[in-house]
């Protein structure tokens, strides 16, 4: 329940800075990847820290987790990355073959991936709400 948490609460602060950097409400923003803080990240995180704090950080349970959790931080910032930069390009050329009237194709979608930052947001996030939930 603590990971599905720290998603909730990372996916909910992407739609409060939404509403403020766009001035309007966009629940596709709650849905969504991409943004600030990573829920991804968040999520993997809070359950490393939580594994942590139950069984111990030098059980193996907590291994695993934390594995699992530099997994999750890189394909983030990484791979998904990377593949959100391939789709702004592909999006480019498509709009100038579109307007030279020789195709029309739906548009990719651009932000699939994070930045560092984002990453490092959403993995504190998910640290101090493990932090939170363990402390009650």
């Amino acid at each position: 329940m603590t990971t599905l948490s720290a998603w909730l609460i990372a996916q909910t602060i992407k739609v409060v800075i939404g509403v403020f950097r766009l001035k309007k409400f966009d629940f596709r923003l709650f849905i969504g990847s991409g943004g600030m803080p990573s829920s991804p990240d968040a999520g993997a995180t809070c359950l490393a820290t939580s594994v942590g704090l139950e069984c111990g950080f030098d059980s193996v349970y907590f291994a695993l987790a934390f594995a699992f959790a530099i997994v999750v931080m890189f394909d983030a910032q990484g791979v998904r990355r990377s593949t959100g930069k391939q789709a702004g390009i592909l999006n480019k050329i498509m709009e100038d073959i579109y307007w030279r009237g020789k195709i029309q194709e739906l548009r990719l979608r651009e932000l699939i991936g994070h930045t560092p930052v984002e990453v490092i947001i959403g993995g504190f996030l998910g640290i101090a709400i493990a932090l939170v939930s363990w402390m009650r």
